[in-house]
């Protein structure tokens, strides 16, 4: 289960509708070994595409170099799906390389309208198993 203020959870859907048609990216840091998001992160599209995204490589060193400074790991890591459900394709459990993170997937596809789909999953050696998400007020 993931359990996650209504904050981040709107800053996530935020940037995807900033960088849509474009495929948003990134990650939700916590202290270590607590399963709590708490320090937003949003990055770079490397691939600028509507249908795949990728991490910048020096932005994700960065990243991950600054969260081990601070006693953080990635809690969650995010992506949106600009015009299908929020579920991972083939290529997104292909990359899936934190075994304890929450990968939340956010659709902003056209017949959602307004709102926005928020689904997560863990993805353990290619194996996909959708959890709860329990929104807490900010």
């Amino acid at each position: 289960m993931l359990t996650i203020s209504q904050e981040l959870v709107d800053k996530m859907i935020a940037h995807a509708r900033a960088d849509h048609p474009d495929e948003a990216c990134g990650v939700i840091a916590g202290p270590e070994g607590s399963d709590t998001p708490v320090r937003f992160v949003p990055m770079e599209n490397a691939e600028r595409s509507p249908t795949f995204y990728r991490f910048d490589s020096m932005e994700q060193l960065r990243v991950w170099r600054e969260m081990d400074d601070r006693d953080e790991e990635p809690v969650v890591i995010y992506h949106s799906h600009t015009s299908t459900e929020a579920y991972p394709s083939r290529t997104d459990v292909s990359y899936a390389s934190e075994p304890n993170a929450h990968y939340v997937l956010v659709s902003t596809r056209e017949e959602l309208g307004e709102e926005a789909e928020v689904r997560s999953y863990r993805i353990v050696e290619g194996v996909v198993t959708e959890e709860e998400v329990v929104v807490l007020p900010s």
